[in-house]
Protein backbone atom coordinates (compact mmCIF):
# COMPACT_ATOMS: atom_id res chain seq x y z
CA UNK A 1 0.00 0.00 0.00
CA UNK A 2 1.80 3.46 -1.05
CA UNK A 3 0.80 6.29 0.76
CA UNK A 4 0.86 9.95 -0.57
CA UNK A 5 1.60 12.81 2.13
CA UNK A 6 1.82 16.24 1.03
CA UNK A 7 3.70 18.77 3.46
CA UNK A 8 3.10 21.53 1.38
CA UNK A 9 4.21 23.37 -1.56
CA UNK A 10 6.74 20.95 -3.62
CA UNK A 11 7.21 18.71 -0.19
CA UNK A 12 5.90 15.43 -0.48
CA UNK A 13 6.56 11.87 1.42
CA UNK A 14 5.97 8.87 -0.25
CA UNK A 15 5.35 5.47 2.22
CA UNK A 16 6.00 1.67 1.32
CA UNK A 17 5.44 -0.47 4.15
CA UNK A 18 7.79 0.38 6.51
CA UNK A 19 10.00 2.73 3.74
CA UNK A 20 9.43 6.23 3.13
CA UNK A 21 11.23 8.20 0.63
CA UNK A 22 10.58 12.47 1.29
CA UNK A 23 11.15 14.85 -2.17
CA UNK A 24 11.68 18.63 -1.91
CA UNK A 25 11.43 18.79 1.75
CA UNK A 26 10.52 22.17 2.08
CA UNK A 27 8.68 21.32 5.59
CA UNK A 28 9.34 24.60 7.75
CA UNK A 29 5.67 26.18 7.28
CA UNK A 30 3.95 23.12 8.57
CA UNK A 31 4.18 22.71 12.48
CA UNK A 32 2.01 19.23 11.73
CA UNK A 33 5.09 17.72 9.88
CA UNK A 34 7.73 15.49 12.36
CA UNK A 35 9.98 14.12 10.46
CA UNK A 36 11.28 12.93 13.21
CA UNK A 37 8.69 10.08 13.97
CA UNK A 38 8.34 9.05 10.02
CA UNK A 39 10.02 6.06 8.76
CA UNK A 40 12.21 7.89 6.50
CA UNK A 41 14.93 6.00 4.46
CA UNK A 42 15.78 8.72 1.42
CA UNK A 43 15.45 12.20 0.40
CA UNK A 44 15.67 13.13 -3.24
CA UNK A 45 15.81 16.69 -4.68
CA UNK A 46 14.50 18.24 -7.86
CA UNK A 47 16.81 21.32 -7.42
CA UNK A 48 18.79 23.21 -5.33
CA UNK A 49 16.35 26.51 -4.59
CA UNK A 50 15.91 26.94 -0.90
CA UNK A 51 12.44 26.62 -1.04
CA UNK A 52 12.83 22.25 -2.69
CA UNK A 53 15.94 21.98 -0.91
CA UNK A 54 14.41 22.93 2.75
CA UNK A 55 15.66 21.17 5.31
CA UNK A 56 16.72 18.20 3.72
CA UNK A 57 20.65 18.80 5.27
CA UNK A 58 18.99 18.77 9.01
CA UNK A 59 16.89 16.24 8.11
CA UNK A 60 19.49 14.22 6.66
CA UNK A 61 22.49 14.41 9.01
CA UNK A 62 20.05 14.11 12.48
CA UNK A 63 18.21 10.89 11.05
CA UNK A 64 21.51 9.35 8.90
CA UNK A 65 20.01 9.12 6.25
CA UNK A 66 21.36 10.01 2.36
CA UNK A 67 19.78 12.73 0.15
CA UNK A 68 19.98 11.57 -3.56
CA UNK A 69 20.82 14.79 -6.30
CA UNK A 70 21.99 16.09 -9.29
CA UNK A 71 26.20 16.32 -9.02
CA UNK A 72 26.58 19.74 -8.17
CA UNK A 73 23.69 19.84 -5.59
CA UNK A 74 24.93 16.35 -3.86
CA UNK A 75 28.15 18.03 -3.83
CA UNK A 76 26.59 20.91 -1.82
CA UNK A 77 24.97 18.67 0.85
CA UNK A 78 28.24 16.52 1.01
CA UNK A 79 30.02 20.14 2.14
CA UNK A 80 27.24 20.90 4.50
CA UNK A 81 27.91 17.39 6.41
CA UNK A 82 24.82 15.46 4.56
CA UNK A 83 25.19 12.22 2.80
CA UNK A 84 24.57 12.65 -0.49
CA UNK A 85 24.60 10.56 -4.14
CA UNK A 86 25.49 11.84 -6.96
CA UNK A 87 23.22 11.20 -10.20
CA UNK A 88 22.33 12.56 -13.78
CA UNK A 89 19.45 11.73 -15.73
CA UNK A 90 18.21 8.96 -17.19
CA UNK A 91 18.88 6.10 -14.97
CA UNK A 92 16.69 3.45 -12.82
CA UNK A 93 18.01 3.75 -9.08
CA UNK A 94 16.92 1.52 -6.59
CA UNK A 95 15.79 2.22 -2.93
CA UNK A 96 14.64 0.16 0.28
CA UNK A 97 10.72 1.79 -0.98
CA UNK A 98 11.04 1.43 -4.95
CA UNK A 99 13.21 2.68 -7.44
CA UNK A 100 13.57 6.06 -9.54
CA UNK A 101 14.68 7.67 -11.91
CA UNK A 102 15.93 11.51 -12.48
CA UNK A 103 14.19 13.06 -15.86
CA UNK A 104 14.18 16.72 -17.56
CA UNK A 105 12.95 19.79 -16.06
CA UNK A 106 13.32 23.02 -17.66
CA UNK A 107 13.85 25.72 -14.63
CA UNK A 108 17.18 27.38 -13.05
CA UNK A 109 18.96 26.58 -9.94
CA UNK A 110 21.63 27.98 -7.97
CA UNK A 111 22.51 26.71 -4.58
CA UNK A 112 21.95 28.92 -1.45
CA UNK A 113 25.62 31.04 -1.74
CA UNK A 114 24.63 31.73 -5.45
CA UNK A 115 26.87 29.29 -6.88
CA UNK A 116 24.94 27.23 -9.91
CA UNK A 117 23.17 24.07 -8.62
CA UNK A 118 23.28 21.79 -11.34
CA UNK A 119 20.46 21.00 -14.08
CA UNK A 120 16.82 20.99 -12.83
CA UNK A 121 15.38 17.44 -12.52
CA UNK A 122 11.53 16.18 -12.40
CA UNK A 123 11.33 12.59 -10.97
CA UNK A 124 9.61 9.65 -12.02
CA UNK A 125 9.04 6.96 -8.70
CA UNK A 126 8.13 3.00 -9.14
CA UNK A 127 6.79 2.26 -5.93
CA UNK A 128 4.96 -1.15 -6.07
CA UNK A 129 3.34 -0.89 -9.32
CA UNK A 130 2.49 2.92 -8.99
CA UNK A 131 4.15 5.41 -11.03
CA UNK A 132 4.28 8.58 -9.67
CA UNK A 133 5.51 11.91 -11.53
CA UNK A 134 7.03 15.01 -9.36
CA UNK A 135 7.45 17.16 -11.97
CA UNK A 136 9.63 19.85 -9.59
CA UNK A 137 9.82 23.16 -11.05
CA UNK A 138 9.24 23.48 -14.89
CA UNK A 139 7.34 24.94 -17.66
CA UNK A 140 5.15 22.93 -20.16
CA UNK A 141 7.08 20.75 -21.89
CA UNK A 142 7.04 17.57 -25.14
CA UNK A 143 9.50 15.49 -22.21
CA UNK A 144 6.09 15.27 -20.64
CA UNK A 145 4.95 13.10 -23.89
CA UNK A 146 8.05 11.55 -23.86
CA UNK A 147 7.47 10.45 -20.24
CA UNK A 148 3.81 9.14 -20.25
CA UNK A 149 5.01 6.78 -24.02
CA UNK A 150 8.29 5.32 -21.94
CA UNK A 151 6.74 5.40 -18.08
CA UNK A 152 2.74 5.47 -18.11
CA UNK A 153 2.86 7.28 -14.65
CA UNK A 154 -0.95 6.93 -12.94
CA UNK A 155 -0.84 10.04 -10.92
CA UNK A 156 1.53 13.47 -11.20
CA UNK A 157 2.37 15.86 -9.16
CA UNK A 158 2.22 19.33 -11.27
CA UNK A 159 3.37 22.95 -10.48
CA UNK A 160 0.35 25.02 -11.10
CA UNK A 161 1.30 28.53 -9.47
CA UNK A 162 2.94 30.42 -12.75
CA UNK A 163 5.68 32.91 -12.33
CA UNK A 164 8.43 30.80 -11.99
CA UNK A 165 6.44 27.54 -12.91
CA UNK A 166 3.53 26.34 -15.44
CA UNK A 167 -0.04 28.09 -14.57
CA UNK A 168 -3.10 26.42 -14.80
CA UNK A 169 -4.17 26.33 -17.63
CA UNK A 170 -0.48 24.76 -19.01
CA UNK A 171 -0.53 22.38 -16.00
CA UNK A 172 -3.75 21.14 -17.47
CA UNK A 173 -2.09 20.37 -20.89
CA UNK A 174 0.77 18.69 -18.82
CA UNK A 175 -1.98 16.47 -17.35
CA UNK A 176 -3.32 15.18 -20.50
CA UNK A 177 -0.05 14.58 -21.95
CA UNK A 178 1.34 12.91 -19.19
CA UNK A 179 -2.26 10.55 -19.26
CA UNK A 180 -2.09 10.15 -15.78
CA UNK A 181 -5.40 9.51 -13.73
CA UNK A 182 -4.99 11.61 -10.92
CA UNK A 183 -3.04 14.98 -11.00
CA UNK A 184 -1.87 16.82 -7.21
CA UNK A 185 -1.47 20.81 -7.74
CA UNK A 186 1.55 21.97 -5.80
CA UNK A 187 3.95 24.63 -5.68
CA UNK A 188 1.11 27.29 -5.61
CA UNK A 189 -0.43 29.49 -2.78
CA UNK A 190 2.85 29.81 -0.66
CA UNK A 191 3.66 33.00 -1.41
CA UNK A 192 1.93 35.68 -3.15
CA UNK A 193 3.54 35.42 -6.60
CA UNK A 194 2.37 32.03 -6.98
CA UNK A 195 -1.24 32.09 -5.92
CA UNK A 196 -3.45 30.10 -8.48
CA UNK A 197 -6.99 29.55 -9.12
CA UNK A 198 -7.47 25.91 -8.18
CA UNK A 199 -11.10 25.74 -8.64
CA UNK A 200 -10.52 26.64 -12.45
CA UNK A 201 -7.68 23.92 -12.84
CA UNK A 202 -9.62 21.17 -11.59
CA UNK A 203 -12.20 22.27 -14.55
CA UNK A 204 -9.51 22.40 -17.11
CA UNK A 205 -8.29 18.70 -16.02
CA UNK A 206 -11.44 17.05 -15.70
CA UNK A 207 -12.37 17.83 -19.19
CA UNK A 208 -9.93 14.96 -20.06
CA UNK A 209 -11.57 12.64 -17.73
CA UNK A 210 -8.85 13.58 -15.42
CA UNK A 211 -9.71 13.39 -11.48
CA UNK A 212 -7.66 16.20 -9.52
CA UNK A 213 -6.29 15.29 -5.89
CA UNK A 214 -6.50 18.58 -4.05
CA UNK A 215 -4.61 17.70 -0.81
CA UNK A 216 -4.32 20.10 2.15
CA UNK A 217 -0.81 20.02 4.29
CA UNK A 218 -2.97 21.09 7.25
CA UNK A 219 -4.51 17.81 7.32
CA UNK A 220 -1.88 15.35 7.19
Amino acid sequence: MVDIKYIGHSAFQITNGENAVLIDPFVQNNPKYDWKKEPLKDILLTHAHGDHLGQAIEIAKDLDIEITAVPELAAYCREQGAKAKSVSLGCWLQYSWGRAVFLPAFHSSALPDGRYGGCPASILLDISGARIYHAGDTCLSSEMKTVKELYAPQIAMLPIGGTYTMDVEHAAMAAKWLGVKTVIPMHYGTFPEIEADVQKFIQLVNLNNTAVGVLNPNEI
